[in-house]
């Protein structure tokens, strides 16, 4: 298994990795229905209220505010999935953010989708090229620890 589908695993188990087909299907794109308090949020993301504030400051998530209180609509919810989704499988929060932003464009999200195919595409590839390094590295590690292994058996066989 790649490192890659390891990281989607565990996005998946965080619910993280069902914020694209919402926001491509629109479902939230009202801002309407539930409501979310930072508490229903922090529970359901696993992630902390620092965290989703955070979010907020970085212009990723825009809660209504009732006094101090900060409430999260479904499209809100559905664009910090999207958010700890990307974080998860490591884009950084200025790549998410420019995916997020294509969501506005009223084109019926084609030009998102296109935009996040070629920039997952970009990571697979990039995390292809990390792991051929790493397997290198490892082979490379593991003829070095057959080499020293070697020579410590033969200093063993004929103390000096």
């Amino acid at each position: 298994m790649t490192e890659l589908q390891r990281a989607i695993r565990r996005a998946d188990r965080g619910r993280a990795s069902r914020a694209l087909p919402d926001l491509v299907s629109g479902a939230d794109r009202d801002g309407g229905g539930d409501v979310f308090t930072i508490r229903d949020l922090t529970k359901e993301l696993g992630v902390s209220a620092r965290t989703l504030r955070f979010y907020e400051e970085k212009g990723l998530v825009d809660p209504r505010r009732n006094g101090q209180e900060r409430l999260y609509s479904r499209r809100d919810r559905a664009r910090l999935r999207y958010v700890l989704m990307g974080k998860s499988v490591g884009f950084s929060l200025e790549e998410v953010r420019e995916m997020l932003d294509l969501y506005d464009l009223g084109d019926g999200q084609v030009t998102q989708l296109k935009v996040a195919l070629e920039k997952f595409r970009e990571r697979i590839a990039r995390l292809a090229r990390q792991k051929a390094d790493i397997d290198h590295a490892i082979a490379e590690l593991t003829r070095a620890c057959q080499a020293v292994e070697g020579m410590l058996a033969a200093a063993d066989r004929n103390p000096t």
